[in-house]
């Protein structure tokens, strides 16, 4: 044997070795990562990575080694940046996970590319990118095929959460129809585990927004088999999640006491990683906050809410940081510290844009509009609420719609107040007597078009006419939009029109299909 043929054998051997060994390392790591452990992954594969930022060791490695290597290191960095809330850690993420489904694809490994997929979505998700995480993980669906797979059952669990992030919860819903199957033959109780909690927070939120009580009873039911099938996988920080879940849930029922024992609970189980769980500790200070508000306690609301915003600033997940600072405004508003409150409002907007968070920038304007509508000048008012409802328009949240109309009522009612403070400033400037009218309205009866000649029926019809003709001035002619303004579906303001007011079908706009939003940030 030659002396380099002794040499490439020692080689081979050492590679092959080492490959083995990273392969292990990786399977113990995963396993870890998968039960919510990540500091004890991270130092299961410490041979080869240490911390995220440091690129992984793989010199040395077999192809296969390096993809492992390479999705493992990644997927973590992703977990571990979250946790603790390390900025830049979800591009570090997806960077190593990119990598290792390139090299996954050159292997012809298509379960390991659709596992890849799936832990890239993952951190698209985190950052609030919800489109790229669906395209990502409809990409994962599409190389599955009808594989009998868990990456499959992975794939329609993280497209029903990016769905339920996105508070499109109709379309979780549908997801979760036509997954539940697949996962009651799993016999993954983490996996089984997550699908309860997920399920349970579609059903929450979809029961909460449209009152039916059917789905808030499913949805402890749900909460109830999430948590048996965590404590036999041992996941406790997924356990944590669907404490916080409870907690949340009896806020909105007003049964205080028991949604703050949740809390408690969920803050207690996410003390006990090594990592401290900095992010989710947030999340559940957040979740506290809106209880404090809900219960009058405005001070104790507006500590925590600062809290979560500080924690969550230093890392990279928008979405969530956007929803936490529109909390924080809210504390702030009914406190009465306005200038502040509006600040945080715009930076929850401006959070939100720069995530692509459609929803969570229209819920933010909302919120401004709600709770400073008698501190922002008229102009202001108008401008945010327009921003809410361009972005708000199509929600699948029957609460949000509800909030809408209310907030363009109140906005009308602003401005015919305004509108009828000027006329009677020019009514008071003049030889006429404003006491001489009728006692209609003071913007109806300060129009010349009204007469006390006429009679009761004719009266009304002109009034009705005046109120849609000022609610159409006041929404440039959007007929959606005056019809909220008046309390009135679109549909019924629209045979209004075309039946007893045709004099006024010149006032409205055709309808457009929006096709960008009118927010800019700079």
């Amino acid at each position: 044997m030659t002396l380099d043929s002794i040499v490439s054998t020692r080689e081979n051997n050492t590679t092959f070795g080492l490959s083995l060994r990273a392969q292990s390392v990786c399977a113990r790591a995963k396993a870890l990562e998968e039960a919510g452990e990540f500091e004890d992954a991270r130092e299961a594969i410490s041979e080869f990575w240490q911390r995220v930022g440091e690129k992984p060791r793989v010199e040395g490695l077999d192809e296969v080694a390096r993809a492992e290597v390479l999705l493992r290191t990644g997927s973590l960095s992703g977990w571990i940046g979250s946790a603790r809330q390390i900025s830049g850690a979800q591009e570090i993420a997806k960077d190593l996970i990119s990598a290792s489904t390139a090299a996954f694809a050159r292997l012809g490994l298509i379960e390991r590319v659709a596992e890849a997929r799936v832990d890239l979505a993952i951190c698209y998700w985190r950052e609030g990118a919800f489109d790229e995480a669906r395209i990502t993980l409809d990409d994962a669906l599409l190389q599955l095929g009808d594989l009998d797979s868990e990456q499959r059952l992975r794939a329609f669990l993280n497209k029903a959460l990016v769905e339920a992030a996105a508070k499109r919860n109709r379309e979780a819903l549908r997801l979760f129809g036509e997954a539940a199957p697949l996962f009651e033959v799993s016999r993954n109780h983490a996996l089984k585990g997550k699908f309860h909690n997920v399920f349970g927070v579609v059903l929450k939120n979809l029961g909460l927004s449209e009152h039916r009580d059917d789905y808030i009873d499913r949805a402890l039911i749900e909460f109830a088999a999430a948590s048996f099938h965590l404590e036999q996988a041992n996941h406790k920080r997924v356990k944590g999640y669907v404490e916080n879940n409870l907690g949340f849930l009896f806020t909105r029922l007003g049964r205080f006491r028991e949604a703050h024992d949740h809390l408690d609970r969920a803050r207690a189980i996410f003390a006990t990683f090594k990592d401290k769980a900095k992010g989710s500790v947030a999340v559940v200070d957040d979740s506290r906050a809106r209880t404090f508000i809900a219960q009058g306690q405005f001070t104790q609301a507006e500590k925590l809410a600062h809290a979560s915003v500080r924690a969550l600033e230093e890392g990279d997940e928008l979405a969530i940081l956007a929803e936490a600072l529109t909390t924080h405004g809210t504390a702030l508003a009914r406190l009465e510290r306005f200038s502040k409150a509006r600040a945080t409002f715009e930076k929850a907007m401006r959070t939100a844009h720069n995530a692509g968070d459609r929803e969570s920038v229209g819920v933010a304007a909302l919120s401004m509009a709600e709770e400073l509508a008698n501190q922002l000048p008229l102009t202001d008012l108008r401008t945010y609420y327009r921003m809410a409802e361009s972005e708000l328009g199509d929600s699948q949240r029957a609460e949000i719609q509800d909030r809408l109309g209310k907030c363009a009522r109140l906005l009308f009612t602003i401005e015919s107040s305004s509108s009828s403070v000027g006329a009677s400033d020019a009514a008071a400037r003049s030889d006429v007597d404003p006491s001489s009218h009728s006692q209609l309205p003071p913007e109806v009866a300060n129009s010349p078009d009204i007469s006390l000649s006429t009679t009761l029926e004719e009266q009304v019809l002109r009034y009705e006419g005046e109120l849609i003709k000022r609610s159409l001035e006041a929404a440039d002619g959007s007929v959606t939009r005056a019809a909220r303004m008046l309390g009135v579906t679109h549909q019924g303001l629209a045979f209004i029109l075309n039946g007893r007011h045709k004099s006024l079908l010149a006032a409205r706009k055709p309808v457009k299909r929006r096709r960008r939003s009118i927010i800019r940030f700079h």
